[in-house]
Protein backbone atom coordinates (compact mmCIF):
# COMPACT_ATOMS: atom_id res chain seq x y z
CA UNK A 1 0.00 0.00 0.00
CA UNK A 2 8.94 -1.60 1.30
CA UNK A 3 7.88 1.30 0.23
CA UNK A 4 5.09 0.75 1.21
CA UNK A 5 5.26 4.36 1.90
CA UNK A 6 5.87 4.61 -1.09
CA UNK A 7 3.25 2.45 -0.96
CA UNK A 8 1.45 5.26 1.49
CA UNK A 9 3.09 7.72 0.21
CA UNK A 10 2.24 5.37 -3.56
CA UNK A 11 -0.15 3.23 -1.61
CA UNK A 12 -1.93 6.42 -0.33
CA UNK A 13 -2.73 7.89 -3.59
CA UNK A 14 -3.60 3.99 -4.85
CA UNK A 15 -5.68 2.72 -2.43
CA UNK A 16 -6.82 5.06 0.02
CA UNK A 17 -7.49 7.45 -2.57
CA UNK A 18 -9.62 5.07 -3.57
CA UNK A 19 -11.46 5.20 -0.90
CA UNK A 20 -12.27 8.67 -1.93
CA UNK A 21 -12.02 8.37 -5.79
CA UNK A 22 -15.01 6.14 -6.34
CA UNK A 23 -17.51 8.77 -5.13
CA UNK A 24 -16.55 10.33 -8.98
CA UNK A 25 -17.79 6.89 -10.47
CA UNK A 26 -21.24 5.73 -11.27
CA UNK A 27 -23.15 2.81 -9.80
CA UNK A 28 -22.88 1.00 -12.98
CA UNK A 29 -26.40 -0.07 -12.41
CA UNK A 30 -28.16 3.57 -12.84
CA UNK A 31 -27.83 5.06 -9.82
CA UNK A 32 -28.40 8.60 -9.53
CA UNK A 33 -25.00 10.62 -9.15
CA UNK A 34 -26.32 12.37 -6.02
CA UNK A 35 -27.24 9.05 -4.42
CA UNK A 36 -23.18 7.65 -5.43
CA UNK A 37 -22.13 10.52 -3.87
CA UNK A 38 -24.17 9.73 -0.44
CA UNK A 39 -22.83 6.41 -0.53
CA UNK A 40 -19.42 7.99 -0.62
CA UNK A 41 -20.06 9.17 2.59
CA UNK A 42 -21.30 5.81 3.99
CA UNK A 43 -17.57 4.01 2.81
CA UNK A 44 -15.08 7.23 4.04
CA UNK A 45 -16.66 7.38 7.34
CA UNK A 46 -16.65 3.52 7.82
CA UNK A 47 -19.19 3.58 11.16
CA UNK A 48 -20.35 7.40 10.96
CA UNK A 49 -23.04 7.75 9.10
CA UNK A 50 -24.67 4.03 10.14
CA UNK A 51 -24.21 5.31 13.72
CA UNK A 52 -25.36 8.73 12.65
CA UNK A 53 -28.81 7.75 12.39
CA UNK A 54 -29.23 5.52 15.44
CA UNK A 55 -31.75 5.75 17.75
CA UNK A 56 -29.07 6.27 20.24
CA UNK A 57 -26.63 8.45 19.05
CA UNK A 58 -23.40 8.08 19.88
CA UNK A 59 -21.45 10.70 22.03
CA UNK A 60 -18.87 11.55 19.65
CA UNK A 61 -21.89 11.57 16.94
CA UNK A 62 -24.02 13.78 19.08
CA UNK A 63 -21.27 16.36 19.93
CA UNK A 64 -20.19 17.16 16.05
CA UNK A 65 -23.93 17.35 15.22
CA UNK A 66 -24.79 19.46 17.78
CA UNK A 67 -21.50 21.79 16.90
CA UNK A 68 -22.64 21.91 13.35
CA UNK A 69 -25.86 23.13 14.86
CA UNK A 70 -24.39 25.25 16.75
CA UNK A 71 -22.46 27.07 14.15
CA UNK A 72 -24.30 26.50 10.90
CA UNK A 73 -24.62 29.88 10.19
CA UNK A 74 -20.92 31.13 10.77
CA UNK A 75 -19.39 31.21 7.30
CA UNK A 76 -15.84 32.20 9.07
CA UNK A 77 -15.85 28.71 11.09
CA UNK A 78 -16.53 26.69 8.20
CA UNK A 79 -13.83 28.71 6.04
CA UNK A 80 -11.47 28.08 8.91
CA UNK A 81 -12.31 24.82 8.70
CA UNK A 82 -12.46 23.82 5.20
CA UNK A 83 -9.24 25.81 4.15
CA UNK A 84 -8.07 23.46 7.42
CA UNK A 85 -8.63 20.40 5.70
CA UNK A 86 -7.81 21.73 2.49
CA UNK A 87 -3.88 22.45 4.30
CA UNK A 88 -4.05 18.74 6.30
CA UNK A 89 -4.09 16.35 3.33
CA UNK A 90 -0.14 18.74 1.78
CA UNK A 91 0.81 18.62 5.24
CA UNK A 92 0.03 14.55 4.91
CA UNK A 93 1.71 14.06 1.87
CA UNK A 94 4.89 16.33 2.59
CA UNK A 95 4.86 14.01 5.62
CA UNK A 96 4.56 10.88 3.12
CA UNK A 97 6.89 11.95 1.06
CA UNK A 98 9.80 12.61 3.07
CA UNK A 99 9.35 10.03 5.54
CA UNK A 100 9.37 7.23 3.15
CA UNK A 101 12.55 8.63 2.30
CA UNK A 102 14.29 9.35 4.78
CA UNK A 103 13.25 5.59 6.41
CA UNK A 104 16.05 4.51 3.85
CA UNK A 105 18.94 6.64 5.14
CA UNK A 106 17.85 5.82 9.05
CA UNK A 107 17.88 2.18 8.16
CA UNK A 108 21.51 2.20 6.17
CA UNK A 109 22.15 4.29 9.68
CA UNK A 110 21.38 1.75 11.69
CA UNK A 111 23.04 -0.96 8.85
CA UNK A 112 19.45 -2.46 9.18
CA UNK A 113 18.47 -1.78 5.53
CA UNK A 114 17.95 -5.26 4.68
CA UNK A 115 14.42 -5.41 7.46
CA UNK A 116 13.06 -1.75 5.54
CA UNK A 117 10.56 -5.16 4.24
CA UNK A 118 9.67 -6.17 7.73
CA UNK A 119 8.68 -2.75 8.57
CA UNK A 120 7.32 -2.43 5.11
CA UNK A 121 5.44 -5.87 6.16
CA UNK A 122 4.23 -4.88 9.94
CA UNK A 123 3.37 -0.89 9.02
CA UNK A 124 0.72 -2.04 5.99
CA UNK A 125 -1.22 -4.91 8.29
CA UNK A 126 -1.28 -1.83 10.90
CA UNK A 127 -2.46 0.72 8.52
CA UNK A 128 -5.32 -1.61 7.21
CA UNK A 129 -6.83 -2.37 10.68
CA UNK A 130 -6.11 0.30 12.54
CA UNK A 131 -8.89 2.26 10.83
CA UNK A 132 -12.25 0.70 11.84
CA UNK A 133 -11.39 1.19 15.46
CA UNK A 134 -10.20 4.88 14.76
CA UNK A 135 -13.45 6.07 13.16
CA UNK A 136 -15.46 4.57 15.78
CA UNK A 137 -13.75 5.78 18.13
CA UNK A 138 -14.38 9.76 16.89
CA UNK A 139 -17.84 8.08 17.10
CA UNK A 140 -17.83 7.45 21.30
CA UNK A 141 -15.59 10.57 22.36
CA UNK A 142 -15.91 12.80 19.88
CA UNK A 143 -13.79 14.38 16.42
CA UNK A 144 -11.57 16.76 18.26
CA UNK A 145 -10.39 13.77 21.04
CA UNK A 146 -9.52 11.53 17.95
CA UNK A 147 -8.38 14.12 15.71
CA UNK A 148 -5.82 15.24 18.93
CA UNK A 149 -5.01 10.98 19.98
CA UNK A 150 -4.24 10.50 15.87
CA UNK A 151 -1.87 13.35 16.01
CA UNK A 152 -0.32 12.56 19.45
CA UNK A 153 0.40 9.12 17.82
CA UNK A 154 2.75 11.21 14.86
CA UNK A 155 4.23 13.75 17.36
CA UNK A 156 5.50 10.61 19.94
CA UNK A 157 6.34 8.64 16.74
CA UNK A 158 8.45 11.37 15.05
CA UNK A 159 10.05 11.58 18.47
CA UNK A 160 10.92 7.92 18.97
CA UNK A 161 11.97 8.00 15.36
CA UNK A 162 14.50 11.49 15.18
CA UNK A 163 15.84 10.05 18.79
CA UNK A 164 16.59 6.26 17.77
CA UNK A 165 19.37 5.18 19.14
CA UNK A 166 18.87 1.57 17.41
CA UNK A 167 16.89 -0.08 15.18
CA UNK A 168 14.59 -1.60 17.72
CA UNK A 169 13.58 2.07 18.95
CA UNK A 170 13.07 3.16 15.20
CA UNK A 171 11.11 0.40 14.71
CA UNK A 172 8.46 1.46 18.06
CA UNK A 173 8.45 4.78 16.71
CA UNK A 174 7.23 3.21 13.00
CA UNK A 175 4.52 1.51 14.70
CA UNK A 176 3.00 4.67 16.12
CA UNK A 177 3.80 6.49 13.02
CA UNK A 178 1.84 4.18 11.10
CA UNK A 179 -1.58 3.99 13.48
CA UNK A 180 -1.16 8.14 13.36
CA UNK A 181 -0.72 8.30 9.75
CA UNK A 182 -4.11 5.90 9.11
CA UNK A 183 -5.75 7.24 11.95
CA UNK A 184 -5.39 11.08 10.80
CA UNK A 185 -6.23 10.25 7.24
CA UNK A 186 -9.49 8.23 8.16
CA UNK A 187 -9.98 11.56 9.73
CA UNK A 188 -9.75 13.92 7.93
CA UNK A 189 -12.00 12.62 5.51
CA UNK A 190 -14.75 12.16 8.57
CA UNK A 191 -14.37 15.40 9.29
CA UNK A 192 -14.43 16.89 5.55
CA UNK A 193 -17.40 14.75 5.31
CA UNK A 194 -19.10 16.60 8.47
CA UNK A 195 -18.76 19.72 7.43
CA UNK A 196 -19.62 19.29 3.51
CA UNK A 197 -23.05 18.91 2.03
CA UNK A 198 -23.75 15.46 0.17
CA UNK A 199 -24.07 16.79 -3.03
CA UNK A 200 -20.26 18.26 -2.56
CA UNK A 201 -19.15 15.66 -0.07
CA UNK A 202 -17.83 13.20 -2.81
CA UNK A 203 -16.03 15.64 -4.45
CA UNK A 204 -14.39 17.32 -1.62
CA UNK A 205 -12.85 14.34 -0.36
CA UNK A 206 -11.84 13.13 -3.93
CA UNK A 207 -10.04 16.80 -3.93
CA UNK A 208 -8.03 16.35 -0.92
CA UNK A 209 -5.82 13.81 -2.11
CA UNK A 210 -5.07 15.99 -5.10
CA UNK A 211 -1.83 17.09 -3.19
CA UNK A 212 -0.06 14.41 -4.12
CA UNK A 213 0.08 15.15 -7.58
CA UNK A 214 2.81 18.26 -6.66
CA UNK A 215 3.77 17.39 -3.16
CA UNK A 216 6.24 14.81 -4.68
CA UNK A 217 8.61 16.95 -6.64
CA UNK A 218 8.70 19.11 -4.23
CA UNK A 219 9.61 17.04 -1.50
CA UNK A 220 12.19 15.85 -3.74
CA UNK A 221 14.17 18.99 -3.23
CA UNK A 222 13.62 19.07 0.87
CA UNK A 223 15.27 15.43 0.99
CA UNK A 224 17.64 16.04 -1.20
CA UNK A 225 18.71 19.26 1.20
CA UNK A 226 18.28 17.76 4.56
CA UNK A 227 20.35 14.19 3.56
CA UNK A 228 22.86 16.05 2.14
CA UNK A 229 22.77 18.75 5.09
CA UNK A 230 21.32 18.62 8.45
CA UNK A 231 20.73 14.94 8.16
CA UNK A 232 17.37 12.54 8.31
CA UNK A 233 17.09 13.33 11.67
CA UNK A 234 16.20 16.74 12.36
CA UNK A 235 14.05 15.85 8.84
CA UNK A 236 12.26 14.27 10.99
CA UNK A 237 12.26 16.80 13.72
CA UNK A 238 10.83 19.77 11.44
CA UNK A 239 7.54 17.17 11.02
CA UNK A 240 7.17 16.89 14.51
CA UNK A 241 6.94 20.85 14.71
CA UNK A 242 4.88 21.46 11.58
CA UNK A 243 2.52 18.31 12.15
CA UNK A 244 0.85 19.48 15.39
CA UNK A 245 1.05 23.32 14.61
CA UNK A 246 -1.24 22.79 11.45
CA UNK A 247 -3.34 20.44 12.94
CA UNK A 248 -3.88 22.54 16.04
CA UNK A 249 -6.46 25.10 14.39
CA UNK A 250 -8.82 22.51 13.43
CA UNK A 251 -8.66 20.33 16.85
CA UNK A 252 -9.29 23.77 19.15
CA UNK A 253 -11.93 25.15 16.75
CA UNK A 254 -13.67 21.64 17.22
CA UNK A 255 -12.73 21.21 21.05
CA UNK A 256 -14.40 25.06 21.01
CA UNK A 257 -17.53 24.57 19.28
CA UNK A 258 -18.10 20.89 20.78
CA UNK A 259 -17.69 22.62 24.24
CA UNK A 260 -20.01 25.43 23.36
CA UNK A 261 -22.96 23.00 22.13
CA UNK A 262 -22.16 20.80 25.47
CA UNK A 263 -22.68 23.87 27.88
CA UNK A 264 -26.25 24.97 25.67
CA UNK A 265 -27.60 21.50 26.18
CA UNK A 266 -27.48 20.25 23.13
CA UNK A 267 -25.24 16.80 23.47
CA UNK A 268 -27.49 14.12 25.18
CA UNK A 269 -24.67 10.78 24.39
CA UNK A 270 -25.84 7.68 25.20
CA UNK A 271 -22.73 6.04 26.29
CA UNK A 272 -21.41 3.02 24.91
CA UNK A 273 -19.88 -0.06 26.81
CA UNK A 274 -16.44 -1.51 26.66
CA UNK A 275 -18.05 -5.22 25.04
CA UNK A 276 -19.99 -3.26 22.62
CA UNK A 277 -17.22 -1.40 21.43
CA UNK A 278 -15.23 -4.21 20.81
CA UNK A 279 -18.06 -5.93 19.21
CA UNK A 280 -18.70 -3.38 16.54
CA UNK A 281 -14.87 -3.19 15.57
CA UNK A 282 -14.90 -7.40 15.42
CA UNK A 283 -11.80 -7.17 18.11
CA UNK A 284 -11.01 -10.74 17.65
CA UNK A 285 -11.43 -10.79 13.70
CA UNK A 286 -9.04 -8.02 13.69
CA UNK A 287 -6.31 -9.87 15.89
CA UNK A 288 -6.81 -13.21 14.06
CA UNK A 289 -6.70 -11.40 11.13
CA UNK A 290 -3.73 -9.19 11.95
CA UNK A 291 -1.80 -11.15 13.90
CA UNK A 292 -2.25 -14.12 11.65
CA UNK A 293 -0.45 -12.34 8.79
CA UNK A 294 2.14 -10.86 10.76
CA UNK A 295 3.28 -14.24 12.22
CA UNK A 296 2.82 -15.74 8.57
CA UNK A 297 4.47 -13.16 6.62
CA UNK A 298 7.42 -11.47 9.24
CA UNK A 299 9.30 -14.47 9.50
CA UNK A 300 9.87 -14.60 5.75
CA UNK A 301 11.65 -11.35 5.74
CA UNK A 302 13.35 -12.27 8.94
CA UNK A 303 14.59 -15.85 8.37
CA UNK A 304 17.50 -15.28 6.10
CA UNK A 305 18.98 -12.49 8.96
CA UNK A 306 19.50 -15.40 11.23
CA UNK A 307 22.16 -17.47 11.85
CA UNK A 308 20.17 -20.63 11.45
CA UNK A 309 17.84 -19.62 9.04
CA UNK A 310 14.52 -21.64 9.30
CA UNK A 311 15.54 -23.51 12.12
CA UNK A 312 15.35 -20.60 14.61
CA UNK A 313 12.91 -20.90 17.27
CA UNK A 314 10.98 -18.43 16.91
CA UNK A 315 10.62 -18.94 13.58
CA UNK A 316 9.38 -22.20 13.88
CA UNK A 317 6.64 -20.99 16.39
CA UNK A 318 5.36 -18.16 14.53
CA UNK A 319 4.96 -19.84 11.50
CA UNK A 320 2.17 -22.39 12.49
CA UNK A 321 0.57 -19.99 15.00
CA UNK A 322 -0.73 -17.62 12.00
CA UNK A 323 -1.72 -20.74 9.89
CA UNK A 324 -3.66 -21.38 12.68
CA UNK A 325 -5.17 -18.00 13.20
CA UNK A 326 -5.63 -17.53 10.21
CA UNK A 327 -7.41 -21.18 9.90
CA UNK A 328 -9.96 -19.84 12.36
CA UNK A 329 -10.78 -16.47 11.35
CA UNK A 330 -13.22 -17.51 9.07
CA UNK A 331 -15.22 -19.95 11.91
CA UNK A 332 -14.89 -17.04 14.36
CA UNK A 333 -16.60 -14.70 11.53
CA UNK A 334 -18.99 -16.58 10.74
CA UNK A 335 -20.31 -18.16 14.00
CA UNK A 336 -18.91 -15.52 16.33
CA UNK A 337 -18.75 -11.65 15.20
CA UNK A 338 -21.26 -9.87 15.10
CA UNK A 339 -19.76 -6.97 12.64
CA UNK A 340 -17.36 -9.03 10.79
CA UNK A 341 -13.95 -7.49 9.37
CA UNK A 342 -14.12 -10.33 6.68
CA UNK A 343 -17.57 -11.25 5.94
CA UNK A 344 -17.42 -15.00 4.53
CA UNK A 345 -20.57 -14.62 2.54
CA UNK A 346 -18.72 -12.51 0.47
CA UNK A 347 -16.50 -14.85 -0.90
CA UNK A 348 -19.65 -16.50 -2.65
CA UNK A 349 -19.99 -14.01 -5.01
CA UNK A 350 -17.47 -14.45 -8.17
CA UNK A 351 -17.63 -10.85 -8.76
CA UNK A 352 -16.37 -9.61 -5.07
CA UNK A 353 -13.92 -12.39 -5.30
CA UNK A 354 -12.14 -11.65 -8.79
CA UNK A 355 -12.08 -7.78 -7.66
CA UNK A 356 -10.08 -8.71 -4.22
CA UNK A 357 -7.58 -11.12 -5.96
CA UNK A 358 -7.53 -8.87 -8.73
CA UNK A 359 -6.83 -5.68 -5.88
CA UNK A 360 -4.62 -7.79 -3.66
CA UNK A 361 -2.27 -9.35 -6.66
CA UNK A 362 -1.99 -5.88 -8.25
CA UNK A 363 -0.44 -4.54 -4.72
CA UNK A 364 1.50 -7.64 -4.36
CA UNK A 365 3.47 -7.00 -7.08
CA UNK A 366 3.76 -3.01 -6.18
CA UNK A 367 4.81 -4.29 -3.11
CA UNK A 368 7.50 -6.79 -4.59
CA UNK A 369 9.13 -4.33 -7.09
CA UNK A 370 8.95 -1.15 -5.40
CA UNK A 371 10.04 -2.18 -1.70
CA UNK A 372 13.64 -1.81 -2.22
CA UNK A 373 13.21 0.52 -5.53
CA UNK A 374 14.97 3.54 -3.94
CA UNK A 375 17.65 1.56 -3.04
CA UNK A 376 18.21 0.53 -5.92
CA UNK A 377 18.15 3.24 -8.17
CA UNK A 378 20.91 5.06 -5.32
CA UNK A 379 23.39 2.60 -5.80
CA UNK A 380 22.69 1.10 -9.33
CA UNK A 381 22.24 4.58 -11.33
CA UNK A 382 24.05 6.58 -8.92
CA UNK A 383 20.65 8.77 -8.64
CA UNK A 384 21.01 11.67 -5.89
CA UNK A 385 18.23 11.86 -3.47
CA UNK A 386 16.06 14.16 -5.29
CA UNK A 387 16.26 12.03 -8.43
CA UNK A 388 15.73 8.52 -6.74
CA UNK A 389 12.35 10.83 -5.25
CA UNK A 390 11.26 11.85 -8.46
CA UNK A 391 11.43 8.49 -10.24
CA UNK A 392 10.15 6.64 -6.95
CA UNK A 393 7.27 8.72 -6.89
CA UNK A 394 6.45 8.88 -10.55
CA UNK A 395 4.50 5.44 -10.33
CA UNK A 396 2.21 6.64 -7.74
CA UNK A 397 1.70 10.33 -8.92
CA UNK A 398 0.65 8.35 -12.66
CA UNK A 399 -1.79 6.21 -10.42
CA UNK A 400 -3.65 9.23 -9.26
CA UNK A 401 -4.11 10.83 -12.00
CA UNK A 402 -5.11 7.57 -13.73
CA UNK A 403 -7.13 6.79 -11.23
CA UNK A 404 -8.97 10.33 -10.86
CA UNK A 405 -9.61 9.49 -15.04
CA UNK A 406 -11.14 6.52 -15.04
CA UNK A 407 -13.38 7.84 -12.39
CA UNK A 408 -14.72 10.30 -15.22
CA UNK A 409 -14.74 7.35 -17.33
CA UNK A 410 -17.14 5.06 -15.69
CA UNK A 411 -19.10 8.33 -14.67
CA UNK A 412 -20.00 8.94 -17.92
CA UNK A 413 -19.98 5.52 -19.55
CA UNK A 414 -21.32 3.58 -16.76
CA UNK A 415 -19.40 0.92 -17.43
CA UNK A 416 -16.41 -0.81 -15.98
CA UNK A 417 -15.38 -3.83 -17.39
CA UNK A 418 -13.61 -3.00 -20.39
CA UNK A 419 -11.85 -0.21 -19.21
CA UNK A 420 -10.65 -2.91 -15.91
CA UNK A 421 -9.84 -5.35 -18.50
CA UNK A 422 -7.59 -2.88 -21.02
CA UNK A 423 -5.78 -1.95 -17.17
CA UNK A 424 -4.35 -5.51 -16.36
CA UNK A 425 -3.05 -5.33 -20.13
CA UNK A 426 -1.74 -2.57 -19.32
CA UNK A 427 0.01 -3.59 -16.06
CA UNK A 428 0.90 -6.96 -17.61
CA UNK A 429 2.78 -5.57 -20.78
CA UNK A 430 4.05 -3.10 -18.13
CA UNK A 431 6.06 -5.99 -15.78
CA UNK A 432 7.10 -7.26 -19.49
CA UNK A 433 8.59 -4.43 -20.32
CA UNK A 434 10.11 -3.68 -16.58
CA UNK A 435 11.96 -6.96 -16.66
CA UNK A 436 13.78 -6.10 -19.90
CA UNK A 437 13.60 -1.49 -18.88
CA UNK A 438 14.84 -2.25 -15.32
CA UNK A 439 18.11 -2.99 -15.38
CA UNK A 440 22.19 -1.47 -14.30
CA UNK A 441 22.22 -0.76 -18.83
CA UNK A 442 19.81 1.14 -18.88
CA UNK A 443 19.07 4.79 -19.62
CA UNK A 444 16.77 7.21 -17.47
CA UNK A 445 13.80 7.36 -20.13
CA UNK A 446 13.56 3.71 -20.10
CA UNK A 447 13.22 3.97 -16.11
CA UNK A 448 10.65 6.18 -16.28
CA UNK A 449 8.71 4.86 -19.60
CA UNK A 450 8.27 1.83 -16.98
CA UNK A 451 6.88 3.60 -14.33
CA UNK A 452 4.52 5.68 -16.32
CA UNK A 453 2.91 2.15 -17.98
CA UNK A 454 2.88 0.77 -14.50
CA UNK A 455 0.89 3.76 -13.09
CA UNK A 456 -1.67 3.37 -15.59
CA UNK A 457 -2.57 0.15 -15.05
CA UNK A 458 -2.89 0.44 -11.35
CA UNK A 459 -4.81 3.68 -10.94
CA UNK A 460 -7.41 2.42 -13.61
CA UNK A 461 -7.26 -1.23 -11.78
CA UNK A 462 -7.75 0.18 -8.16
CA UNK A 463 -10.52 2.47 -8.73
CA UNK A 464 -12.83 -0.55 -11.43
CA UNK A 465 -12.30 -3.32 -8.93
CA UNK A 466 -13.87 -1.20 -6.01
CA UNK A 467 -17.08 -0.59 -7.84
CA UNK A 468 -17.68 -3.81 -9.19
CA UNK A 469 -17.14 -4.79 -5.85
CA UNK A 470 -19.29 -1.93 -4.60
CA UNK A 471 -22.45 -2.44 -6.53
CA UNK A 472 -22.51 -6.53 -5.70
CA UNK A 473 -24.19 -5.44 -2.16
CA UNK A 474 -26.75 -3.27 -0.60
CA UNK A 475 -26.57 0.32 0.44
CA UNK A 476 -26.30 -0.92 3.78
CA UNK A 477 -23.39 -2.77 3.23
CA UNK A 478 -21.59 -0.50 1.51
CA UNK A 479 -19.28 1.08 4.37
CA UNK A 480 -18.05 -2.98 4.76
CA UNK A 481 -17.30 -4.09 1.17
CA UNK A 482 -15.25 -1.11 0.72
CA UNK A 483 -13.32 -1.47 3.95
CA UNK A 484 -12.70 -5.19 3.01
CA UNK A 485 -11.28 -4.73 -0.20
CA UNK A 486 -8.93 -1.94 0.99
CA UNK A 487 -8.04 -4.67 3.67
CA UNK A 488 -6.95 -6.79 0.90
CA UNK A 489 -4.95 -4.44 -0.78
CA UNK A 490 -2.95 -3.63 2.21
CA UNK A 491 -2.90 -7.30 3.05
CA UNK A 492 -1.26 -7.99 -0.97
CA UNK A 493 1.13 -4.95 -0.40
CA UNK A 494 2.33 -6.80 2.69
CA UNK A 495 2.95 -10.23 1.05
CA UNK A 496 4.89 -8.45 -1.40
CA UNK A 497 7.25 -6.76 0.94
CA UNK A 498 7.67 -10.23 2.35
CA UNK A 499 8.65 -11.53 -0.44
CA UNK A 500 11.10 -8.44 -1.70
CA UNK A 501 12.57 -8.78 1.67
CA UNK A 502 13.04 -12.97 1.51
CA UNK A 503 14.55 -12.58 -1.87
CA UNK A 504 16.82 -9.29 -0.50
CA UNK A 505 17.97 -10.96 2.51
CA UNK A 506 18.18 -14.53 1.25
CA UNK A 507 20.16 -14.19 -2.54
CA UNK A 508 21.89 -10.78 -2.12
CA UNK A 509 25.00 -11.47 -0.32
CA UNK A 510 25.36 -14.21 -2.54
CA UNK A 511 25.26 -12.29 -5.49
CA UNK A 512 27.71 -9.98 -4.23
CA UNK A 513 30.12 -12.90 -3.51
CA UNK A 514 30.09 -14.25 -6.97
CA UNK A 515 30.60 -11.00 -8.46
CA UNK A 516 33.51 -9.13 -5.87
CA UNK A 517 35.15 -12.60 -6.24
CA UNK A 518 38.18 -12.63 -3.69
CA UNK A 519 37.70 -8.83 -2.54
CA UNK A 520 34.01 -10.38 -0.55
CA UNK A 521 34.86 -10.12 3.22
CA UNK A 522 32.21 -10.76 5.01
CA UNK A 523 32.58 -7.75 6.71
CA UNK A 524 32.06 -6.05 3.27
CA UNK A 525 29.09 -8.07 2.26
CA UNK A 526 27.60 -7.06 5.13
CA UNK A 527 28.03 -3.68 5.13
CA UNK A 528 26.76 -3.31 1.24
CA UNK A 529 23.14 -5.67 2.20
CA UNK A 530 22.83 -3.41 5.34
CA UNK A 531 23.67 0.36 4.02
CA UNK A 532 23.43 2.99 0.96
CA UNK A 533 25.32 5.44 2.60
CA UNK A 534 28.13 3.54 3.79
CA UNK A 535 31.02 1.87 1.93
CA UNK A 536 29.74 1.55 -1.37
CA UNK A 537 32.44 1.56 -3.87
CA UNK A 538 33.83 5.06 -5.97
CA UNK A 539 31.02 5.36 -9.10
CA UNK A 540 32.67 3.91 -12.04
CA UNK A 541 35.27 1.40 -10.16
CA UNK A 542 34.86 -2.11 -10.86
CA UNK A 543 33.98 -2.75 -7.86
CA UNK A 544 31.00 -0.76 -8.04
CA UNK A 545 30.66 -1.95 -11.39
CA UNK A 546 30.06 -5.78 -9.47
CA UNK A 547 27.79 -4.08 -7.11
CA UNK A 548 25.43 -2.70 -9.57
CA UNK A 549 25.13 -6.00 -11.40
CA UNK A 550 24.81 -8.06 -8.23
CA UNK A 551 21.75 -5.39 -7.12
CA UNK A 552 20.06 -6.23 -10.68
CA UNK A 553 20.86 -9.40 -10.90
CA UNK A 554 18.56 -10.00 -7.14
CA UNK A 555 16.32 -7.32 -8.62
CA UNK A 556 15.43 -9.37 -11.91
CA UNK A 557 14.55 -12.34 -9.77
CA UNK A 558 12.16 -10.26 -7.54
CA UNK A 559 11.11 -8.41 -11.09
CA UNK A 560 10.20 -12.22 -12.69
Amino acid sequence: MGFINSSRAQMRPSFELKESRHTLNPDMSNVTLDRHRQEKLDSEVVEISKADHHADIEGGVARVEAAQANCIDDDYVHGILKNKQTDDPINSELDNSTVYVYQNYATSSFDKLSLVSTLGTAGAIIFAVVKPPIAKLSNIIGRGETYLFTISCYLLAYILIASAKSFNAYAAGFIFYTIGQSGTNIMNDIIISDISTARWRGLAIGASFFPFIAIPWISAFIVDSVVHGIGWRWGIGMLAIIMPFCASIIITTLFYYQSKAKKMGLVTPTPISLPEFCSQIDLGGTILFSCGFAMLLLPLTLASTTTSRWHTPYIAVLLPLGCAFLIALPFYEKFAAKNPLVPVHYFTNPTIVMSILLISTDSMGFGATHTYLYPWVTVVHNYTAREATFYTFTNGVTQCICGILAGFIMLKTQRYKWLLMGAVTIRLVGYGIMIRLRGADNTTVELFIVQLIQGIGSGVIQTAVLVSAQIMVPHTELAQITALVICFAFLGASIGASIAGGIYTGTFGEALKQRLGANATPALIDELLNSITGVLPKWGSVERIAVDYAVSALFATDFI
